[in-house]
């Protein structure tokens, strides 16, 4: 057996979660490619009650295919309550691995192998646009330099060592989604990535970063928002300050012994 499928098999079984508000178009044919890379691997779609028949399309998918589940929410309550719903369906149903994976085909399945051989040295894997290899395929100027400025950012508010921060394609070993507060989680858009790394790093689990190509999607319409570029400006920077006050707290702690 080749050691990449040892790894796999070692944190088996997975599960891709999967969140969708639109998607309807994109769903099926990601489906497809991620199960001709990985048979073995489970879907669940967490459908935010999407008007245009995406929750039925997924519904037809998980009714021909034992593999494939789907969790409805009746509104658009955010990517990160979607995938905190996620979390606590896969922790229900016992799985060991999790992913998180857009449904717009910018996340390519074929990249997922790689993510979960690196997992069986790490706690957390995240597929990096930033590290050697990674690479943006169709994505405008200023998507990039955004992009970059705010893992830039939170690299230095948060003293992260992670190049990207934000990513939304990842593997997390199911014993970190049990030591994180998931009740207490409510960020959302990418500030929801920025803080569960965070987290999952104040635990001193280990996180690993494996280059992917990410491509801009061909089919829908993106979620960015002033509002979610909004909130994650103002969560670092309130983050960064209570770190920097633990710090300091902890330097006047040593002083005075």
């Amino acid at each position: 057996m080749a050691e990449g499928t040892q790894h796999r098999d070692e944190i088996d079984p997975v599960l891709v979660i999967i969140p969708t508000y639109n998607e309807r178009d994109n769903l099926p044919p990601l489906v497809r490619r991620l199960h001709t890379v990985l048979p073995q691997v489970h879907v669940l779609v967490v459908d935010d009650g999407s008007p245009d028949g995406t929750g039925e399309v997924a519904d037809k998918l998980a009714g021909e295919d034992d593999r494939v589940h789907v969790l409805h929410r009746t509104e658009k309550a955010g990517l990160g309550a979607a995938y905190i719903a996620g979390f606590r369906w896969a922790l229900d149903h016992d799985y060991a691995t999790v992913v998180e994976m857009d449904a717009d085909g910018s996340h390519a399945p074929e990249d997922l192998p790689r993510l979960l051989d690196a997992l069986h040295d790490a706690d957390l894997v995240i597929g990096s646009r930033y590290v050697p290899g990674g690479a943006l395929v169709n994505w405008p100027p200023h998507r990039q330099l955004l992009s970059r400025a705010a893992n830039l950012y939170s690299r230095i508010a948060l003293g992260v060592p992670v190049a990207d921060i934000t990513a939304g394609f990842r593997a997390y070993r199911r014993r970190v989604l049990e030591r994180l507060p998931l009740n207490r989680i409510a960020s959302q858009g990418y500030c929801f990535q920025i803080d569960l790394t965070w987290r999952t790093a104040q635990e001193d689990f280990r996180i690993l970063e494996v280059p992917i190509t990410f491509t801009e999607r061909e089919l829908g319409q993106s979620k960015m928002s002033g509002a979610i570029i909004g909130e994650a400006l103002l969560k670092v920077a309130q983050w960064g300050l209570k770190r920097r006050g633990d710090q300091v707290r902890a330097w006047y702690d040593r002083l005075r012994r």
